[in-house]
């Protein structure tokens, strides 16, 4: 299997999840997008992607390295997005608001939603649902257990040959308001 895990870091803590569940996939390149070129996808079956979680997205540097890829440059490829993220209770705790927007957004409110729509519309195929790290506050350090938790991560998306069917969130409402049906793309930015 040719696998490839890319992410960004900013504290180490992103990067530290990217190397176990690198570790767990192949062992297999893992690589900071700003060193990564769209011609080194070329031939990969499996892509994995991670990002802290900021303002609700991922880093700049995540999202520039996604739209560096050409439209369907994922084609045929199995994708899967991370993310380090405070837990919803984390959030809650350090801000009234910011719990609020966290709940008000759910799923949106992390950067693997946005990670794993843009993977999809690059004409990967997701075949897991986008996963969370926590941390236990803005420079890390990770929260107890999630190292292995990465690891397990990983060790399932080698096994994983099928992609996800359709996902909640993407389900738009039939004509007319009849029968939901799933999206053959998703909407929006990712």
């Amino acid at each position: 299997m040719n696998a490839m895990v890319v992410y960004d870091s900013q504290y180490g803590n992103t990067e530290s999840v990217a190397k176990a569940i690198g570790e767990a996939l192949a062992p297999c390149p893992v690589m900071r997008v700003s060193e990564v070129t769209p011609e080194q996808l070329t031939g990969l079956d499996v892509l994995v992607v991670g990002s802290p979680t900021q303002r609700f997205r991922p880093t700049s540097a995540a999202g520039d390295f996604l739209a560096s890829v050409s439209a369907a440059g994922l084609k045929g490829v199995r994708v899967a997005a991370f993310d380090t993220r405070f837990s919803a209770q984390r959030a809650r705790s350090m801000s009234a608001v910011l719990g609020f927007v966290v709940r008000l957004l759910g799923r949106s409110a992390y950067a693997a939603t946005h990670l794993a729509k843009r993977l999809e519309q690059l004409g990967g195929a997701l075949v897991a649902p986008p996963e969370g790290f926590r941390v236990a506050g803005m420079e890390g350090p990770l929260e107890g257990g999630e190292l292995e938790r990465a690891a397990s991560w990983g060790a399932k998306l080698r096994l994983a040959q099928e992609p996800l069917g359709p996902r909640p969130d993407h389900v738009v409402p039939g004509p007319r308001g009849g029968k939901p049906q799933a999206r053959s793309q998703p909407a929006g930015r990712g």
